[in-house]
């Protein structure tokens, strides 16, 4: 399906209006150019200048969509200048999905030279409310009316980590408790065999929402759906739309970059995609959902927005 410009335009302002929330994962994206991107607008002395486009391009983005995943928060605490110019950028009924920053997600450093001494080592601020109340909520208090979503993503937990999914929803469950109320959380998480009652009553007890998220070792996002207890929280709804299930994140990459077009369509995750926005509709205005779709997913988030919407 084509990117029309000014017909997701007019789709993502009808659904937010509804409370359902269509964006992508981030979007700081040159294979964007001459779908949502207008080139003549980051151009000096006639070319594109990268560093104009990457600090203006939101501006652009939000004429389109009314919501954004803030990937990037994912990898350092965000700073209250960052968040303002964030906001700054955007209309008032624009709200943002946030990852949470892994140093409050990861319960052993991965062997990854962005980590450095820390690399291979377990993480003493595993699951710190404390910290994540300081360094990551504390600076959003101030942009607090355009947070939409605040995920914490959790990767994959090896037997090394936890011997038994009920020893991780034991953790979640007091972390969980001591984090200060209000806010919109929701978790991710990347065990599938972890996805069972005791995990989303947890999450239930807590009013956290479960991300549906299609990612290579999980189970498609219909399923997600499908499973009993799943909308832990009657209010919101978040789903990320990231990789076809069995693909590696590195093949993905290589597949599909620029993302200047689909690739490989992914049917079942558009009919999902679809069926979360009847839901949503069908909720009415007292439950909010969050849909974030990734280049990755088919070649082009644009485009597959486009053919879930038509």
């Amino acid at each position: 399906m084509p990117f029309d410009r000014n017909k997701t335009k007019a789709a993502a302002a009808e659904l937010a209006a509804k409370g359902i929330f269509l964006g992508t994962s981030s979007w700081k994206y040159e294979g964007w150019f001459g779908q949502l991107y207008t080139p003549a607008r980051y151009e000096y002395r006639g070319k594109v200048a990268t560093t104009r486009f990457e600090r203006d391009c939101l501006s652009e983005y939000a004429e389109v969509f009314k919501t954004v995943s803030v990937d990037a928060a994912y990898y350092t605490f965000p700073r209250p200048e960052y968040l303002h110019k964030l906001a700054d950028a955007v209309p008032d009924d624009f709200r943002f999905g946030f990852k949470v920053t892994d140093a409050v997600t990861i319960k052993k450093f991965p062997n990854l030279a962005r980590f450095g001494a820390k690399a291979g080592q377990p993480n003493s601020d595993f699951l710190n409310a404390d910290l994540f109340a300081k360094a990551f909520l504390k600076p959003c208090e101030e942009i607090r009316s355009k947070v939409g979503v605040l995920m914490f993503e959790f990767t994959r937990f090896w037997p090394s980590d936890y011997e038994h999914g009920r020893d991780f929803v034991a953790d979640l469950d007091k972390f969980l408790g001591n984090l200060p109320q209000g806010w919109p959380y929701a978790v991710e998480m990347r065990n599938h065999h972890w996805l069972a009652p005791e995990y989303f009553g947890c999450l239930a007890r807590h009013g956290v929402t479960h991300v549906f998220n299609s990612w290579d070792a999980m189970p498609p996002v219909s399923e997600q759906m499908a499973m009993p207890g799943s909308r832990t929280n009657p209010n919101l709804i978040a789903a990320r739309f990231l990789l076809k299930p069995g693909r590696k994140y590195e093949e993905a990459v290589k597949t599909f970059q620029p993302y200047d077009s689909v690739k490989e369509p992914n049917p079942e995750a558009r009919e999902a995609g679809r069926a979360l926005i009847a839901e949503g509709k069908k909720a009415g205005k007292g439950r909010e959902i969050f849909i974030y779709v990734n280049n990755r997913l088919e070649g082009n988030a644009l485009e597959t927005i486009a053919a879930i919407t038509e």
